[in-house]
């Protein structure tokens, strides 16, 4: 027998949560020092030159930059325009090695500014027992949240709550069209992304119904975090030239 999902009673003890009141000022607080901001987290950016330069702090680009310069020398000894070939040869494909390294970059920073614009600057959240409208980035594990068609979904939550609720998943799950809701459906414990019913994620639009969930992940901890983080982990790989050298 496929085992199911944390329960919701279970789930709403673990985080300490009130479906009714949600939490306290001072618990959010506490909160939010322990997890940081429900933001999507980057590394510093760099100049395109900056990125070009790094290319070349590999060991063994610079034993090919070494082997250039002495075939250059050998050639101009030579008098032999051919000899001038395979020192181009070499320079030729670490100029090229380079800039594609700064385009994997380059591509890796644009998706994760991407990502960043898909999150929702507010939230309606359940605080203290009153509905108050607060920055996104402010939202902890354990919030209450309401959502309503137009809405893009600020945290990953799991549904307490929901009417004919529908939610835009395609940059999570690549679906084509709306993913209906129900916080009361069963899904097993190990179910795929897009057949999680009774969840919503960060940076997913509502497009029909409401609802009212409990935060269950924020920042770097959502589905869409763990993206981000793949993305910047992307930058620090080789390129097919280093791959081949090492």
């Amino acid at each position: 027998m496929t085992p199911k999902d944390e329960s919701l009673f279970d789930l709403m003890k673990k985080l300490g949560a009130d479906s009714a009141s949600g939490l306290s000022s001072a618990e959010a607080e506490k909160r939010l020092t322990e997890h940081g901001e429900n933001c999507l987290r980057e590394r510093k950016k760099k100049t395109n030159l900056q990125r070009f330069a790094e290319q070349f702090k590999d060991v063994m680009i610079l034993i090919l930059l070494g082997a250039a310069a002495i075939s250059f020398v050998v050639a101009l000894t030579s008098h032999e325009p051919s000899e001038f070939f395979e020192p181009l040869l070499i320079v030729g494909i670490v100029i090229a090695n380079a800039i594609m390294g700064v385009m994997q970059e380059s591509k890796a920073e644009k998706a994760l500014d991407a990502l960043k614009s898909l999150s929702a600057p507010h939230a309606r959240v359940i605080r203290s027992g009153k509905e108050q409208t607060i920055e996104a980035a402010k939202l902890v594990p354990g919030d209450i949240i309401l959502v309503e068609a137009g809405d893009f979904v600020p945290a990953d939550a799991r549904l307490i709550e929901s009417a004919s609720l529908k939610s835009e998943e395609s940059a999570l799950t690549g679906e084509s069209v709306p993913a209906e809701k129900d916080a009361n459906a069963e899904v097993a414990a190990d179910a795929a992304l897009g057949d999680r019913k009774n969840r919503i994620y960060s940076g997913c639009s509502i497009t029909y119904g409401r609802g009212r969930a409990v935060v269950t992940a924020t920042g770097m901890d959502t589905e869409m975090g763990k993206i981000a983080d793949a993305l910047t982990q992307a930058q620090d790989e080789s390129t097919p030239l280093q791959r081949k050298l090492g």
